[in-house]
């Protein structure tokens, strides 16, 4: 039986702007093969959504809080609108600006 679909949105608090946590966590999304985008926001925070497989999706949640960019320091991360998806919404995992 194939595993359900989730998509999960994130917030990452910490020292998580200028330290390439965006490139750094599309690589890592990509590498699980999950969908979505990250941000930076105005408040010095990353935001994103990620959507995949839910074995993969628990991988990833745990590097976003845990792990991040080589010169990160993470403090938190928050994680809402979590659901089980029909299909993916995005096709890749990209970077927004």
């Amino acid at each position: 039986m194939a595993t359900p679909l989730k998509s999960v949105s994130f917030e990452v608090f910490g020292k998580v702007q200028g330290v390439f946590f965006r490139k750094h966590t599309q690589s890592e999304a990509k590498k699980l093969g999950l969908t979505g985008w990250v941000q930076n926001t105005q408040g010095g925070t990353v935001i994103g959504c990620i959507e995949g497989p839910e074995d993969k999706i628990k991988i990833m949640k745990i590097w976003l809080e845990k792990t991040g960019s080589p010169e990160s320091h993470i403090d938190k991360c928050v994680f809402s609108n979590e659901k089980i998806v029909d299909k993916p919404s995005f096709s890749s995992f990209d970077i927004r600006h």
